[in-house]
């Protein structure tokens, strides 16, 4: 789980208001599903938001806002992406950024839909 910037070669840092709106796939990624972190997925919160680690990838990611952790955290208790979203108290204004980082932690692996 992961949110900053594009991710990079040892990681990736996801900051949900710095991904690029182009990487928002709606076709790849259905925020109207049900979502959790992969069982391969382990998050350890910290004062900045969360490391991730993919232990079928080896790769260390950052949940850099602590609102994004709690999005994450909280898919599997909620029917969808949007659902998960909003228990989280996420702004109106923001929730664009979020699916495009939830969509980025989707694309990795960090994330998967359930059924």
């Amino acid at each position: 789980m992961s949110t900053s910037a594009a991710p990079g070669p040892g990681g990736a840092a996801l900051d949900p208001a710095a991904l690029d709106p182009a990487a928002f796939d709606p076709a790849a990624f259905d925020p109207a599903a049900p979502f959790r972190c992969s069982p391969k997925v382990a998050v350890r919160p910290e004062s900045f938001g969360a490391l991730v680690y993919h232990f079928g990838t080896r790769r260390l990611s950052f949940l850099k806002t602590p609102e994004l952790v709690d999005v994450v955290s909280g898919l599997e208790h909620h029917p969808s992406v949007h659902a998960a979203i909003e228990a989280a108290g996420v702004e109106q204004s923001q929730r664009p950024a979020y699916l495009r980082a939830l969509a980025g932690l989707a694309a990795n692996g960090t994330i998967e839909e359930r059924s």
